[in-house]
């Protein structure tokens, strides 16, 4: 039986989340919904469904079982609390609410109620190609006790970037470390265990905004593992760069296909007699299958009533991430997490 789906905000992340749900014979995509009609008209035009521009009118129909929520940050929470009221599964687009008041919010609407819900952060991340394999390579030993990750992570902006709603504090909930830097800090987390502390530094370098454009943290996890990252919306070539360090060698990822070039893994093995270490390279298809994997593994997760990979309670850890980050920042100073 098909699991009906309603998908709140049509833009670029919606159109994608709309097209894997359309293609699968499991699943029915019954309406969408932009606050800008056109927009929701369009992509329902695409794939035969409702369109609508008040998502509160697309919540109330008993037919929808499942809502994707694309819309920018300041509206998820209320968006995702009001689909927990009308008995809905969620998977909510990074980050988990604006902040982390929003993510507590979330699921606390969750727990208050009689019913076991499915509440999924959309970290497509960890469906990228590369990045499971690595972690499959990771749990089996392969790089032996893993001690250290390293990550760089951003794009240059574009023209009127000042302008849009990722640059307001109000509307985007934080700049850079919200957008691109908590999927590292979910990375980290998932391969490492959960942050225990961290040091940041945002800075607002080239885009007049109200928001961080870089993010530099370092920080450890409850596993031992020493973290290092930096995002940028000064990176002006694309780059994509994650790396894993442990006793027996180390991985390398590099690229996320498209704009940030060719997706591949360097799987480096320690000659314990020194020297050049014993290198294998893993290639994959430049297309984007981390959507797909991604909506698979919600629908599973729905069907079996299981915890799914990226739920609401890692949403909410990478915001309690993100906000000692910002605290660190502020007072510079490291900020314990326990």
């Amino acid at each position: 039986m098909a699991i009906n789906v309603a998908i709140i905000g049509c833009g670029l992340i919606g159109k994608k989340r709309a097209a894997e749900v359309a293609k699968d014979p499991d699943a029915k995509l019954v309406s969408v919904t932009d606050i800008h009609k056109e927009s929701a008209e369009r992509l329902a035009a695409q794939y035969g469904c409702l369109a609508f521009s008040d998502w509160k009118q697309a919540l109330v129909s008993q037919e929808i079982e499942a809502v994707i929520i694309s819309t920018p940050n300041h509206l998820s929470a209320e968006v995702a609390i009001e689909a927990l009221n009308m008995g809905k599964d969620l998977l909510i687009e990074k980050p988990l609410g604006k902040n982390i008041e929003e993510s507590q919010a979330i699921l606390t609407a969750a727990q208050q109620m009689q019913h076991q819900f499915i509440i999924k952060t959309g970290f497509n991340h960890r469906f990228h190609p590369a990045i499971a394999k690595a972690k499959q390579l990771v749990d089996e030993q392969t790089i032996g006790t893993l001690f250290s990750i390293r990550a760089r992570y951003g794009h240059g902006g574009r023209p009127g970037m000042e302008k849009e709603w990722r640059a307001s504090k109000e509307l985007c909930g934080g700049g850079e470390l919200l957008d691109q830097g908590v999927h590292i800090i979910d990375l980290v987390q998932w391969f490492g265990g959960d942050w225990t502390e961290v040091y940041g530094a945002l800075d607002t370098t080239f885009w007049p905004m109200s928001v961080e454009d870089n993010a530099y943290v370092m920080g450890k996890t409850a596993l031992g593992v020493h973290a290092m990252f930096h995002v940028s919306w000064t990176q002006w070539k694309n780059l994509f760069s994650f790396e894993l360090f442990g006793s027996k060698g180390s991985i390398l990822i590099q690229g996320l296909g498209g704009s940030y070039g060719p997706e591949t893994l360097e799987l480096a093995i320690r000659n314990p007699e020194g020297g050049k270490p014993d290198v294998s390279t893993f290639t994959y298809p430049d297309e984007d299958v981390s959507w797909k994997l991604e909506w698979e593994e919600f629908k599973a997760a729905i069907v079996q009533r299981k915890t799914p990979l990226g739920s609401g309670e890692d949403g909410w850890k990478a915001n309690l991430v993100v906000s000692a980050i910002e605290q660190s920042s502020q007072q510079k100073m490291r900020v314990s997490l326990v």
